[in-house]
C-alpha cells in the first residue's frame, strides 16, 4: 500500500522480480506471523491471569475488576490517535520492537514482585495500564507494517486470514493454558508465559530482512491537523465509518459479556480457573473455524451477506449466556455454545474488516486510519469492562448478563442499515495518494 512517492519493498522471487504466489513463499511474513502468533498466545494468558490475580490475591470487588479491565484498554482512548500520527512518520519495525520489550519487562515484574511480597492492587493496576500503553503502540504499528511485507493487494485477504487464524488459535489454546497455569502456579506467576512470548516476538522481528522504506516527511504539519486527517479519513468514508461504529459496539458487547461472565463464573457459579479456561478454550474453536473458512466463504458468497451473518452471530451469541440455567453441566454447555457462536462470527468478520480497511487506505494514511479504529474499537472495549464491573455490582451476575444480551441484540438489528452489508466483493485497492 504505497503512496505515489513511496514504494514498499518486499520479498521477490529471484527469477521474475514479482511477489511470491502465496504468502507461504514469503519468508519474512512467515517470521512475523510466527512471532505474533506466540505473542497472542501469551496475551491470552494475561487476559485471564490479571483479573484472577486481582480476585484471588487481593479479593478485588466487581467494580475493581471492571476498573482493572478498563485501565488495560483505556490507553487506546487517549493515545491511539497520537501514536498513529507518529507511527506514520517513522519505521514501524523499530517501534514494535521497543513496545514488545517494554511489555516483556513489565509483565515479568509481576511474578518478581509477588515473590518479594511487594505486589499490591495499586501496583497491579499501574502495570496493567502501562502494558496497555505499550500495546497501543504495537497495535497501531503492526497493521501498517504488514503491507511492507505483503506488497500485492491480492494477498491482503490471505494475510488477514492467516493473522485471524493466529488470533483464533491463541483464543483456543490461551484460556485453557491460562487456566492450567493459574491453577498450578498461581495467577501472578502465570504471567511469566506472556513475558516469554514477547521475547519470541522480538526475536522474530529482528530476523526480518525486508527493507522498510523511510516514510516520506514532506511539509511539517501540526499533530492536531494530522489527527483530524486520520479521523476524517475514517468518518467521511461510508464503508470505514460503518465498520468503525459497528466495531465500537461489538467490542463493547464482547468485553462487557466476557468480564461479566468471569465475575459470574468465579463468584456465583464457583468455577475453578481451569474450568473457566476450559470454557473459553473450547468455545474459541469457533473463532479458529471462522478464520479458517473465511477465505473460501468470502470467495463463494456475497461479501456483504457474509459480513451480516458473521456480525449477527457475534452480537446474538450472548443471549445464550443470559438464559443458561439448570444443572451444572447444562449451564457450562450453554456458556460454551454462547462463546462458540460469538467467536465463530468474530473469526469470519475480522478477515473481512481488516481486508476492507487495508484496501480502502493508502500507505500514507495507514497508521492514522489504524489509530482511529483502535481508538474506537478498544475504547468500546474499555468502556465495556468498566460497565461490566458497575452493572455486575449493581444487578448481580445474571441480571447484568441479561442487560448486556439485550443491548447486544439491539445492535444486530442496526446492522441492516450498514452499507457494508450491500457489498458484493472487496473493492479494488484505493488510489495511491499522499494525504
Amino acid at each position: 500500500m504505497a503512496s505515489a512517492n513511496v514504494t514498499a519493498a518486499g520479498p521477490e522471487t529471484p527469477a521474475t522480480g514479482k511477489p511470491p504466489r502465496t504468502l507461504w513463499h514469503n519468508g519474512d511474513f512467515l517470521k512475523f506471523w510466527l512471532g505474533e502468533t506466540v505473542s497472542l498466545l501469551g496475551t491470552q494468558v494475561t487476559t485471564l491471569a490479571l483479573p484472577l490475580t486481582a480476585i484471588r490475591a487481593f479479593g478485588a470487588s466487581d467494580e475493581q475488576v471492571g476498573l482493572l479491565r478498563f485501565l488495560q484498554l483505556a490507553p487506546y482512548l487517549g493515545l491511539a490517535l497520537i501514536f498513529g500520527v507518529w507511527v506514520d512518520r517513522v519505521r514501524r519495525r523499530r517501534v514494535m520492537l521497543a513496545a514488545n520489550l517494554v511489555r516483556m519487562v513489565l509483565l515479568a515484574l509481576v511474578p518478581v514482585l509477588h515473590w518479594a511480597d511487594a505486589l499490591s492492587m495499586v501496583t497491579l493496576t499501574v502495570i496493567a495500564c502501562a502494558v496497555g500503553v505499550a500495546s497501543v503502540l504495537f497495535d497501531v504499528s503492526w497493521m501498517s507494517y504488514v503491507p511492507t511485507l505483503v506488497r500485492d493487494p491480492d494477498h491482503y485477504v490471505e494475510a488477514s486470514q492467516k493473522m485471524g487464524v493466529s488470533s483464533s488459535t491463541a483464543d483456543v489454546a490461551g484460556p485453557g493454558l491460562a487456566g492450567v497455569l493459574v491453577s498450578a502456579l498461581t495467577a501472578p506467576v502465570a504471567l511469566v508465559v506472556d513475558a516469554f512470548s514477547y521475547l519470541v516476538s522480538v526475536i522474530s522481528l529482528l530476523l526480518i530482512r525486508t527493507p522498510e522504506p523511510r516514510p516520506e516527511q514532506g511539509a511539517r504539519r501540526h499533530i492536531w491537523s494530522e489527527l483530524r486527517d486520520g479521523l476524517r479519513w475514517v468518518m467521511t468514508d461510508r464503508i470505514l465509518r460503518a465498520l468503525a461504529l459497528v466495531g465500537f459496539c461489538c467490542n463493547f458487547s464482547m468485553i462487557t459479556v466476557w468480564t461479566m461472565f468471569l465475575l459470574h463464573g468465579t463468584r456465583d457459579l464457583h468455577l475453578a480457573p481451569s474450568v473457566l479456561g476450559g470454557i473459553f478454550a473450547t468455545a474459541s474453536v469457533g473463532g479458529l473455524i471462522g478464520a479458517l473458512i473465511s477465505g473460501r466463504v468470502i470467495k463463494r458468497f456475497r461479501l456483504g451477506r457474509v459480513y451480516l451473518l458473521a456480525q449477527s452471530a457475534l452480537l446474538l451469541g450472548p443471549s445464550l449466556l443470559a438464559t443458561a440455567a439448570g444443572p451444572s453441566w447444562l449451564v457450562i454447555a450453554m456458556c460454551v455454545a454462547s462463546f462458540f457462536v460469538t467467536y465463530l462470527g468474530l473469526g469470519v468478520a475480522n478477515v473481512i474488516i481488516v481486508s476492507l480497511r487495508q484496501t480502502s487506505t493508502p500507505a500514507s494514511m495507514m497508521g492514522r486510519m489504524t489509530a482511529a479504529f483502535r481508538t474506537l474499537l478498544f475504547g468500546g472495549g474499555a468502556l465495556g469492562g468498566l460497565s461490566a464491573g458497575l452493572l455486575t455490582g449493581a444487578l448481580g451476575g445474571r441480571g447484568a448478563l441479561t442487560v448486556a444480551a439485550i443491548g447486544s441484540a439491539a445492535v444486530a438489528i442496526g446492522l441492516f442499515a450498514s452499507p457494508v452489508t450491500r457489498l458484493a466483493a472487496l473493492p479494488s485497492p484505493t488510489e495511491r495518494r499522499v494525504q
